[in-house]
């Protein structure tokens, strides 16, 4: 016996969707390293030499894991797809876009780019719209290269 599969949701609802978590995720991550440096600064205070605190060892590994759970399971229910493809492309450059856009508008920037780059890989999963919005990933990548380092 099947069981009968709902149909997907809406292609605009889907990449709504995708982008709201970029952002949410986005500006989540931004404001737990915030929360992160303060923290080990008041930790370490004035100490002389290298200060490491567990706070620092983990942020970037929980911040990884928190947002590949979260993609897999909004991706899921989105019904944005196929998820072990799409997940990594949204992932791996996380560090260099947010970094980017807070470095040169603060916070509402991340918020913005992390969206902004959901929305795009989330997009590049229709064959319709995959060169555009492949086209507008590099752009974004790019753009942040050239703040960070240009």
């Amino acid at each position: 016996m099947t069981t009968p599969r709902t149909p997907p949701a809406p292609a605009l609802r889907r990449l709504l969707g995708a982008a709201v978590t970029g952002a949410v995720l986005a500006a989540g991550a931004l404001a737990y390293l915030s929360w992160t440096v303060r923290r080990s600064g008041r930790i370490c205070g004035t100490a002389d030499g290298v200060c490491v605190t567990g706070w620092n060892l983990t942020a970037v590994p929980l911040l990884f894991a928190v947002s590949l759970a979260v993609l897999l399971v909004v991706y899921e229910r989105l019904g944005i797809g196929p998820r072990l493809a799409l997940v990594p492309p949204t992932l791996l450059p996380a560090p260099v876009l947010p970094a980017a856009a807070h470095a040169s508008a603060g916070w509402w920037a991340v918020a913005l780019t992390g969206g902004a780059w959901s929305y795009c890989v989330a997009l590049a999963a229709g064959s319709r719209y995959r060169l555009p919005a492949v086209a507008a990933c590099v752009g974004l990548l790019l753009a942040a290269l050239v703040v960070l380092y240009g």
